[in-house]
Formats: C-alpha cells, structure tokens, sequence
C-alpha cells in the first residue's frame, strides 16, 4: 500500500502566505509588505498581482483586490476571492461602510490631540494622476486624526480617510505642515537613502456579511516604523 503522495509547497518568493491576517471563504486580508506595487505601473517590474495566484486555496481563480495601497505603505490590503465577493466589497468601499485606520509618524504634529482636515484635492499634472495638489475647486476630502504620542520631535497619528482620494493622507499631513516622515513626494525626504515612508494602513472593520459580526483586521507596524514610533512613545 502506497502513501498519498504530499501537496506541493506553493512557491512563495515575497513569504505573502504568512502574511495573511484573514481569511474566509470571500475575504482575504493581507499585510501587504512597503515597497512593493499593487500593480504595474509605467515602469514595469514586479507587483503584488504577479503573485495572486498561489492565494487560490483551491478556488479556481485567483483572488483580486478590492482597494489600493500606495507602494511605500504598508499593511491592511482586502482582496476578494471570487467575483460576488468583488463586487459586494467595491459597493462597501465606495458607501464608505469599511472604516480604516491608518497610522502615520510625522514630522512636527498637530496642535490639538484630535481633529479634521478638510483640504480639497486635484490631479497636479493630467497625465500623472497619482501627483495631487491642494485646490479649493477640486474634490472635497475629509481626514480625521487623533494624537497617540509624540516625542523627539515628531507625532504618531491615527488617520482616518473617510473619503479616499488618492494620496490623501500624505497630502493632508503635508499641506497641514507636519508631513509624513520618510515622504519623498509631499515631504522633504531624500529620494536616496531615506526612512521610508513611515505610514501604515493599520486596521480595517469590514462588515461583509450582515449575519455575522464584522471582520476586524490589524497589521503590525513594519521594522522600519518601530524606531520613530518607540521615540513617540509606542511600546512593542
């Protein structure tokens, strides 16, 4: 009698299985690693739905996102699974039903513990439409924050976007005058050896199904976040 012969160990060169903060039959969640684009871009090279499909699970097709990240940010990234899932999931993010948590360390900081940033938003450059600039006739974007510590000079925030304009966040803590540490766009970082951009999509609340509680997912600060955050009074 012959034993069955073992599954093959998917091949997982960025480690994304580990990764994974959820999953259920609709719904995955995952810590998506700084660094690396949600998709191609001008310049080519490698992103993350190059490897989606060793996230099958046996499904038939492989998952797709239901949001972006910026390449430099990262942590919470919903995919779905199959195309109901998709298409319920695109409704909830556009109703604004999925509440996200982002945390930021920035240079400087609010005044107040807590508040809005209210700065409407537009396209700097029509054939770059990433590149966003202040502009009180265009989108209207609202940002909330809320203080968690501060020290050596900078602040940890928690933002929440609850409109979702591209660069928002970095464009709402620049233009405020605390700029995200690390941002090489609306900040004052190097392009060349910099921190990185210390901004991590932190949590999500994704009420999916209405029969069941909400999922609740939570992605850890990167190594590269931990110095500026323990300097703010972040304990590990």
């Amino acid at each position: 009698m012959t034993s069955a012969a073992p599954h093959p160990v998917p091949d997982d060169p960025l480690g994304l299985i580990p990764r994974l903060l959820h999953r259920d039959a609709n719904v995955l969640i995952l810590n998506k690693p700084a660094g690396l684009p949600v998709h191609k871009g001008p310049g080519g090279g490698e992103t993350l739905t190059d490897h989606l499909d060793l996230l099958r699970f046996g499904l038939p097709r492989a998952p797709e996102l239901a949001h972006r990240l910026d390449k430099d940010t990262a942590g919470c990234l919903v995919l779905g699974r199959h195309r109901r899932a998709l298409e319920r999931l695109g409704l909830m993010f556009k109703r604004g039903e999925v509440t996200k948590t982002y945390w930021a360390v920035v240079e400087g900081g609010p005044a107040d513990a807590a508040g809005e940033i209210t700065i409407a938003m537009s396209p700097r450059d029509p054939k770059r439409g990433w590149w966003m600039k202040a502009d009180p006739k265009g989108q209207p974007a609202l940002t909330r924050y809320r203080v968690l510590g501060r020290g050596e000079g900078r602040s940890w925030l928690a933002l929440e976007p609850v409109t979702g304009r591209t660069h928002q966040l970095r464009l709402h803590c620049a233009e405020s005058g605390f700029p995200i540490l690390g941002d090489t766009i609306y900040g004052k970082a190097p392009r060349v050896g910099g921190p990185g951009l210390h901004l991590l999509a932190r949590s999500l609340v994704l009420p999916f199904d209405p029969k069941r509680p909400a999922v609740v997912a939570e992605a850890p600060p990167p190594p590269a976040m931990e110095a500026a955050l323990k300097g703010c009074g972040w304990i590990s």
